[in-house]
């Protein structure tokens, strides 16, 4: 008993003379081997980004001139029609019946023609003999050319007649596509009504509201190229556009240059949503390798080692996808930092890094 109380207090006074517990040191993290890369600061183009709706290079609001009630529908949206193929039908009666009429006036103006002819041909032959006086004579001339004039105005009236009557069936102005059938068996057709939507079947067009600022600052042009994507295609959604058709001036209402750019490398259907890029200039940005971007949690993270050879993680928001593959980097890097590439999962912070070889 004695001898554990002398234990006892040995090992109190032991401690109050050291003063402090002592600590376990602590373990060098392991080395992280990795290839490294840079950031750099980049000049590249300063884009803007426009959005416009695909449409087709020929469209047509098909109508006639003939006012009557169509009696058939030979096609329906969807459709793909030939040039000259019949959409429709119209009741031609009315039509054929003002042809007659037409043709009827004109018999009635050559005969006209015929009895002033003769009787001009009469008093040209007795003023020749002084036996008809020169007003006679001016009257006659005027009766024949009276009727010579209303001939050829009864043939207008045929040719116009007869053009209109052509119109109960309605044909196709080109090959392409029925997009709208807007009558049916029953309705009345009236000039300026549109009966059918036709589009062609090749050849689109996206076009562009674009900002007068825009405009000025790009120097737009026809022959442009300007890159194109439909994302309603998914993976082949970029394509190259070449810019075709601008209005002189811009929109009052808006202040905005409509710009048409056509549509190369495949076909697209009309109606789809479709972006256009300009470049109104130039910018600074910060640019890594692809490979040095690890998403954790959904954050974009980026290893970089220090000046003391340590990795640190830095936490950055990136930007577009440069033209040479690399990813910009909008704040989290100022440029120069050297960064690892390919770290899989982010390194220990504080780590040391050795470059591995190639």
């Amino acid at each position: 008993m004695k001898f554990a109380t002398t234990a006892v207090v040995i090992l109190g006074l032991a401690t109050v003379a050291c003063g402090h517990k002592s600590e376990p040191a602590e373990g060098r993290q392991a080395t992280v081997t990795s290839r490294m890369g840079k950031s750099e600061l980049v000049i590249v183009p300063k884009l803007v980004e426009l959005y416009g709706t695909v449409e087709a290079e020929r469209q047509a609001a098909v109508s006639s001139r003939v006012m009557a009630t169509v009696i058939g529908v030979r096609v329906k949206a969807g459709d793909a029609v030939k040039a000259g193929q019949v959409l429709l039908e119209i009741d031609p009666q009315t039509a054929r019946g003002q042809e007659a009429q037409a043709r009827g006036a004109l018999a009635q103006a050559h005969a006209a023609l015929a009895l002033a002819v003769r009787n001009f041909e009469r008093f040209k032959a007795l003023a020749a003999k002084g036996a008809a006086a020169e007003l006679e004579l001016d009257m006659a001339r005027m009766q024949y050319e009276q009727a010579k004039g209303a001939v050829e105005q009864a043939q207008g009236a045929v040719d116009a007649a007869a053009s209109v009557a052509r119109e109960s069936q309605v044909v196709a102005p080109f090959a392409g596509r029925v997009t709208a059938k807007l009558v049916e068996v029953g309705d009345l057709a009236a000039p300026g009504r549109p009966l059918v939507m036709v589009e062609a079947a090749t050849g689109r067009r996206l076009a562009l509201s674009v900002p007068e600022s825009v405009f000025t600052a790009a120097s737009l042009r026809v022959g442009m190229a300007v890159p194109v994507r439909i994302d309603a295609l998914g993976e082949t959604s970029a394509l190259s556009g070449t810019v075709e058709e601008m209005t002189p001036g811009a929109d009052p209402a808006n202040h905005a240059f409509l710009v048409k750019v056509r549509l190369e490398g495949r076909e697209v259907p009309a109606g789809l949503a479709g972006r256009a890029w300009v470049t109104v200039g130039s910018r600074s940005v910060v640019a890594v390798p692809s490979s040095a971007v690890v998403t954790s949690g959904g954050v974009p993270m980026i290893a970089v080692r220090d000046a003391a050879g340590l990795a640190r993680t830095r936490a950055v928001v990136t930007g577009e996808r440069l033209p040479d593959g690399r990813i910009e980097v909008l704040s989290g890097l100022a440029g120069g930092e050297d960064v690892l590439l390919e770290p899989g999962a982010m390194p220990p912070d504080g780590a040391p890094v050795q470059e591995a070889r190639q």
